[in-house]
């Protein structure tokens, strides 16, 4: 229906004006004549001054504004969540290199040969602790257990110069190195809580990098085809009216940007659970974690651990020879060196404890900040981006004339748009990008709850599961995975593996769950595995799983 009140005449000079200011200064300026708007394909049919080919740079003018829009909005997310990742690495990092410096500037001074003849051993053990950190492939407790191995058969020979020690003599000594505890209660006490501070800092660190890369990988989702002709319908449509001043409706504006990103709100619940889970993670790193205390003074601890080792070096080598026997006398004297740095020494750490708390109590007031993102986003880009007039003005751009707005706004996600009167949204069809991401945030916030508790989930899938199918990554039986109801029936485990850890290892994609698999829930024990070959669409709203990660497995039929 045509507005009243301005004559043809008017109407062209100001969409003349309206294409002037959108820079759409085509050929097709000779043509702005009013007509019947029959042959628009998009706007509501009436009088209108643009022509087919006008419509058509609008939408695709409406079509890259819209997804500029999108992209400005992740890159604000993708920057914050970059820019707390930057300083926690900055800051752990720091901590590391302070203490390996320390150990290197003080050792050789306190210990001498003690330290100069292994300086190896300790420089090893400071890569290797990165390496983790890195999320390299190693198990963090291995590598602490190499390093105290490796320093004691290195210091009990340059202990025990009279002796001629063998490398066997050595492997019966490690052997007994649990119950003579050459370096007191330090290794023990450093594995717990190292092991812990790491698992906590490593997945505190990747996941700031998993939410970003989330963002960047969701913004790059492209619009539909019924959502780019709702996206012109509302932005341009005023202009081929004459209408260029006249702003969207709020709630009509709403209803279009929640049907075009209903896939988009649907990370909403799982994004929610990963900011919290890394608040929690937070509170473990400045709490009982504590990465200033734990990480900054590790140099500190070894030089208990051999302080320890140089004042019991009789009792504990009286030990080892009862149970090992005693070895042959070498050519070789005494150390001098030895005697005269024996004695207890300490070193100092200095605290960089409020530095962290600063840092822990910035992340968490963003993390807060961000946790509503996606169901929030639709009103700031109406609000902010494309500047719609308010809820109960009548002057607004309802998508057919200037006037009130009556259609009640959606809900948020894929589900609700069932009825959206303004975008065209198949409920039945989840966008499997966005699933995917859906199921990083799922891997992500399971790996920050298992740090909250001091487990390394990394860990487990390489070795524990890894090793029961020959490094391939799944457990060796069906009832090694986690949650299947009892009765369920499946093939034979080598046809199969637990699908979610074959996705978590990026062996298989979300969307190969469709025809071949089963899903197989533990929600309650009388669920049994889901056919997932012609699944509906509530099936689909929870592939590729069901509720948390380890709560889940697939096999093949």
């Amino acid at each position: 229906m045509a507005p009243r009140g301005n004559g043809g005449g008017a109407r062209v000079v100001e969409c003349k004006a309206s294409e002037h200011n959108q820079e759409l200064t085509s050929k097709t300026h000779h043509q702005q004549n009013s007509s019947s708007g029959e042959h628009l394909r998009i706007c509501p049919q009436g009088y209108t001054c643009c022509t087919s080919e006008m419509e058509e740079n609008f939408a695709n003018k409406s079509r890259s504004e819209f997804e500029a829009m999108m992209k400005e909005a992740g890159r604000s997310v993708q920057a914050t969540l970059t820019a707390q990742h930057r300083s926690f690495d900055s800051y752990f990092q720091d901590l590391l290199n302070k203490s390996e410096k320390a150990l290197y500037d003080a050792f050789p001074s306190m210990y001498g040969e003690l330290y100069t003849q292994n300086a190896k051993v300790f420089k090893d053990l400071y890569s290797e602790l990165r390496r983790y950190y890195r999320s390299s492939n190693i198990n963090l407790e291995e590598a602490l257990n190499e390093f105290w191995t490796r320093l004691l058969e290195r210091l009990f020979k340059l202990l025990n110069p009279q002796y001629h020690i063998t490398d066997e003599y050595l492997d019966c000594m490690v052997k007994h190195a649990e119950q003579h505890r050459p370096f007191g209660e330090v290794p023990r006490e450093l594995k717990v809580k190292a092991t812990r501070a790491f698992i906590a800092a490593r997945s505190y660190a990747q996941g700031f990098l998993v939410g970003s890369d989330v963002v960047r990988k969701v913004s790059q989702v492209s619009l539909s085809q019924e959502c780019s002709r709702a996206i012109m319908k509302l932005m341009y449509c005023p202009h081929c009216r004459g209408m260029a001043s006249v702003k969207p409706c709020s709630n009509y504006c709403l209803n279009v940007v929640k049907g075009c990103l209903a896939n988009q709100a649907d990370l909403s619940t799982e994004w929610k659970y990963l900011m919290d889970s890394l608040m929690g993670v937070a509170d473990r790193i400045d709490g009982p974690y504590n990465v200033d205390t734990v990480i900054g003074t590790i140099h500190v601890r070894i030089a208990e651990a051999i302080s320890n080792l140089q004042e019991n070096k009789d009792s504990i080598t009286s030990k080892v020879f009862q149970g090992c026997g005693n070895p042959k006398i070498s050519t070789k004297g005494s150390s001098s060196e030895d005697k005269k740095r024996r004695g207890k020494v300490t070193l100092e750490a200095k605290s960089s404890a409020q530095a962290l708390e600063m840092l822990v109590l910035d992340a968490k007031g963003n993390l807060t900040a961000l946790k509503t993102y996606w169901i929030t986003l639709p009103s700031s880009l109406c609000s902010k981006k494309m500047m719609s007039s308010s809820a109960s003005d009548d002057k607004c751009w309802n998508g057919m004339t200037k006037g009130s707005y009556l259609p009640e706004v959606m809900g948020d996600g894929l589900a609700n748009q069932i009825n959206n009167p303004e975008v065209e949204v198949d409920i039945t069809k989840p966008d499997m990008t966005i699933r995917q991401q859906i199921m990083q945030l799922k891997i992500m916030t399971n790996r920050l709850g298992n740090a909250n508790i001091g487990n390394d989930v990394d860990f487990q899938d390489t070795s524990e599961w890894g090793r029961a199918r020959g490094g391939e990554g799944g457990p060796s039986s069906p009832a090694a995975c986690t949650g299947v109801p009892a009765g369920t029936a499946a093939e034979p485990w080598g046809q199969g593996g637990c699908g979610t850890w074959l996705l978590a290892w990026g062996r298989l994609s979300a969307a190969s769950l469709w025809g071949g698999w089963r899903l197989c829930c533990s929600q309650s024990p009388a669920e049994t595995c889901r056919d997932a070959s012609s699944p509906s669409p509530a099936d689909r709203a929870i592939a590729p799983v069901c509720s948390r990660v380890s709560s889940c497995c697939c096999t093949t039929r």
